[in-house]
């Protein structure tokens, strides 16, 4: 008979209680979702499932979610490639180049303030930059706003990846003839690709679950993304219950699916970043 430990039951205890915070929302969203517009103002927990809100969602004529999918997915993949892109040099840059103290504290502090400014403060300027530049109501509007808010968080965490590479390793690829450049995508890309995978969800799901900005840099359809459709389903007369949860609980489906396909990268680069010192 296997005897628990009175404080290994309790950790486990507290474990289930947090897994049934966390999970209980997303089980009463998805059963929500399977339910009537009858069924759901009843608040009745017997029910007959049926899948006619995900018809509604995806089939109807009257739905653009499709569209804002779409949206979605564009504003998140570009957002990842442009922070990424950006965020990785310079953080690179900031770990191996001799700048001056007084310059990278700078970077590094300025980075860190715009950080922690809270984002209502960008809507205007961000708006008025996309109206006078011709590209508001578009996806490109939202992915700008999505990529300077995301480089702050994205350079701060590549650039404790980059600096922990032992610098041996870049010495002995450029005796044997590597440029810069090469030593950059051959020696350091690599390694620090739990980084990058941890760096790279961050970003992705911000821009995916992200309100703020994409309701205030789209006024139609064209540039919506599936955060401001969830909140369109709260009509002025009624609410769209039925539809607004399998919404909710499609939205959450492709995260999930790139945490667990990432998951590996994750947990190392968190780890990693959390060793530094």
């Amino acid at each position: 008979m296997i005897k628990l430990n009175p404080k290994t039951l309790l950790l486990h205890l507290v474990l289930i209680i947090f897994a049934l915070i966390i999970l209980g929302p997303m089980v009463y969203t998805f059963l929500t979702s399977l339910k009537l517009f009858r069924d759901i103002i009843s608040g009745s927990w017997t029910f007959e499932p049926t899948w006619r809100n995900y018809e509604q969602l995806f089939m109807s004529d009257r739905s653009n979610f499709t569209d804002l999918t779409r949206n979605s997915l564009i504003v998140g993949l570009l957002s990842l490639l442009v922070v990424q892109a950006i965020a990785a040099l310079g953080a690179y840059s900031m770990s191996r180049f001799r700048w001056r103290r007084l310059v990278g504290s700078l970077v590094m502090g300025w980075l860190l303030f715009i950080n922690m400014l809270p984002p209502i403060i960008f809507v205007g300027p961000f708006f008025i930059i996309a109206r006078t530049l011709g590209f508001y109501d578009t996806p490109l509007a939202i992915t700008m706003a999505h990529a300077i808010m995301n480089l702050p968080l994205a350079f701060w965490m590549l650039h404790s990846f980059f600096a922990d590479i032992p610098v041996e390793l870049e010495e002995a690829a450029a005796i044997d003839g590597c440029s810069r450049l090469q030593t950059f995508l051959r020696i350091a890309l690599p390694i620090a690709k739990p980084g990058i995978a941890a760096t790279s969800v961050l970003v992705f799901v911000f821009s995916w679950k992200e309100f703020l900005f994409a309701l205030t840099l789209s006024s139609t359809p064209k540039a919506m993304t599936i955060p401001v459709g969830i909140a369109a389903f709260a009509q002025e007369w009624n609410i769209r219950y039925g539809e607004m949860a399998a919404a909710a609980f499609f939205a959450t489906i492709p995260a999930l699916l790139l945490v667990f396909i990432a998951q590996k990268h994750i947990v190392k680069g968190m780890t990693l970043g959390a060793l530094k010192g």
